[in-house]
């Protein structure tokens, strides 16, 4: 630990950094951590993992049985069966990892978990003539996934998980 004067500064002229103190002299409070924050952000892990699934499932489904989901005949976004599948295997993987490296507590995580959730919503979007309630459900959940880390703060992050500030 550095060298106080009597003041609480260091020779330098500063307070240590487990110090910080205000403009009223009085210590930085904690952050705070608000329980609807940490739920939003297990609600978007465990809803992300689950959607991740959900696409490798589905995407498996359609590779193995081709009568899975049909091919459109006049819809512009319409892709070889084959390779609808493959994409939402792959998709899949990819969201469940995003899922999972969200708990790292770091900011970049949750960019990652934003970005995912909004393909995975226009993913789903491309995919509704084949599945019209589901994509729905899986947009619906998308968006509640964006909204849970998007409010879910670095102080939290910090409070929770111990990640540097």
């Amino acid at each position: 630990m550095a060298e106080q004067t009597p003041t609480g500064k260091t020779p330098t002229g500063q307070f240590p950094p487990s110090s910080r103190r205000t403009g009223s002299g009085a210590p930085e409070p904690e952050p705070r951590v608000h329980l609807i924050t940490i739920g939003g952000v297990v609600f978007a892990v465990c809803i992300l993992a689950i959607i991740g699934l959900f696409h490798m499932i589905a995407g498996l489904a359609t590779v193995l049985d081709h009568n899975f989901a049909r091919q459109q005949d006049d819809y512009t976004y319409d892709l070889d069966v084959a390779w609808r599948g493959w994409i939402q295997m792959v998709s899949g993987a990819v969201v469940l990892v995003a899922a999972f490296l969200i708990f790292s507590g770091r900011t970049w995580a949750r960019v990652v978990g934003i970005a995912v959730a909004g393909l995975s919503a226009l993913e789903n979007f491309i995919f509704t003539p084949y599945h019209l309630a589901w994509s729905a459900i899986l947009i619906f959940l998308d968006v509640l996934v964006i909204w849970s880390l998007a409010v879910y703060g670095h102080r939290e992050a910090h409070k929770v998980y111990g990640a540097p500030l």
